[in-house]
């Protein structure tokens, strides 16, 4: 370890930083924010459930018709 000099410390240095300048697009895949965000949703997504329920469509489609007959319409405004 004598025989290190400062220079090629300075130079090791810099040799890394260059190569993790050039391969930081690949490296933030994977370590980034982004990396980080997109593996937590996709374990929330890996703990979803799909329930398939035939009998539960009429009863929206109906509460869907009363919602749609109780909005405002254009005639409602035309007549205040």
């Amino acid at each position: 370890m004598q025989h290190v000099t400062w220079l090629s410390v300075t130079l090791l240095a810099c040799a890394v930083l260059a190569v993790v300048g050039a391969e930081w697009p690949r490296l933030s895949e994977r370590v980034g924010l982004d990396a980080f965000r997109k593996r937590k949703r996709a374990k929330r997504k890996s703990q979803l459930k799909l329930l398939h329920t035939d009998s539960d469509s009429d009863d929206f489609a109906a509460s869907v018709e009363r919602d749609l007959e109780q909005l405002p319409t254009i005639e409602d405004f035309d007549r205040r």
